[in-house]
């Protein structure tokens, strides 16, 4: 081959791939619209494609050869964090991207029925999914999660879910029992959780929760009724005011005024504190307790001192 020939050929494929070089480019720094949160479903990387295309993002035969250079993309649901994007961009982000993760929370004290409303307000899981699948893996409606903010990821389905969630909290949970010496198989850690929701329900605070505790032994050593009103802020009933009438008409084993002890099952979730005061009361003698202009409570020992701070 002559060297003119040879140049030509060179010059050729120079501007080929130049050419082909400022496409690329081009094509990777298309800007196209796409939702913030998008699923990347399981299967291969063309019906990947074909998928992302049904849901109106612009995507071809194209992307799929990039994929296969950039690597398999991620399964689940990313965050792609902006609706305009570059073309290179979406796709590194479904092949580098973590799933996306939003927040549930569970406040200490908050029942399963409003824990599942928020869960089906973030995560677009319907209550009766979540009820349906829950009902099989508990005894007791309340006292299973532990109270906290968690990060799940965004699409996980129901049953994953709860096994998650019910897992990290039973961890929870036997790490508290051991600094006892107890099981949380036992039965004295089932009345504990119970006792635990009252005392989370009645304190002002967590230096009241020991004084709580200390009281609730009192009464039942006294074989006196509890008549506390947190234990019937159960279920739905979370966040209504108890009334005479509600103290006469309900007729569930939470109402304390009716039934003497603790009730079976928690009326509520619990926190680590009210877990610890259940199991360490304080040493007093008080036996009765109301709230005072202070937000807190004004303990004692005697009815006639309690009708006094009552009259405060």
């Amino acid at each position: 081959m002559n060297p003119p020939r040879t140049l030509n050929v060179i010059r050729i494929l120079f501007d080929f791939f130049f050419g082909l070089c400022i496409c690329i480019l081009f094509y990777c720094n298309l800007v196209i619209s796409v939702p913030k949160l998008i699923v990347v479903p399981n299967g291969s990387i063309k019906s990947i494609i074909a998928y992302l295309g049904s849901i109106q993002i612009d995507t071809n035969r194209l992307d799929s050869w990039f994929l296969r250079f950039l690597g398999h993309p991620q399964m689940g649901w990313i965050d792609l964090g902006e609706t305009q994007i570059k073309k290179a961009d979406l796709l590194y982000k479904i092949t580098r991207s973590k799933s996306a993760l939003v927040s549930i929370t569970l406040i200490p004290g908050e029942t399963t029925y409003f824990f599942f409303e928020e869960i089906a307000r973030v995560l677009q899981i319907p209550k009766e999914t979540l009820w349906r699948e829950y009902v099989g893996m508990v005894e007791c409606e309340e006292g299973n999660f532990i109270p906290q903010t968690y990060r799940v990821p965004y699409g996980i389905g129901a049953k994953d879910l709860l096994e998650h969630l019910l897992s990290y909290s039973q961890k929870q949970y036997i790490t508290i029992a051991r600094d006892f010496g107890l099981s949380i198989d036992s039965l004295q850690w089932k009345k504990t959780l119970s006792k635990a929701s009252i005392i989370q329900k009645e304190s002002a605070g967590i230096d009241e929760m020991p004084l709580i505790s200390a009281v609730i032994d009192n009464r039942i050593a006294r074989g006196m009724a509890l008549q506390m009103d947190g234990s019937l802020n159960y279920g739905k009933y979370s966040h209504s005011k108890v009334t005479p009438q509600r103290i006469r008409e309900d007729q569930s084993p939470y109402n304390t005024y009716k039934h003497k002890g603790i009730s079976a099952c928690p009326s509520g979730s619990v926190s680590v504190e009210s877990i610890r005061a259940a199991l360490k009361p304080a040493d007093v003698p008080y036996l009765y307790f109301v709230r005072n202009k202070e937000g807190k409570h004004s303990f004692s020992t005697s009815y006639q001192e309690h009708l006094k701070n009552f009259q405060k």
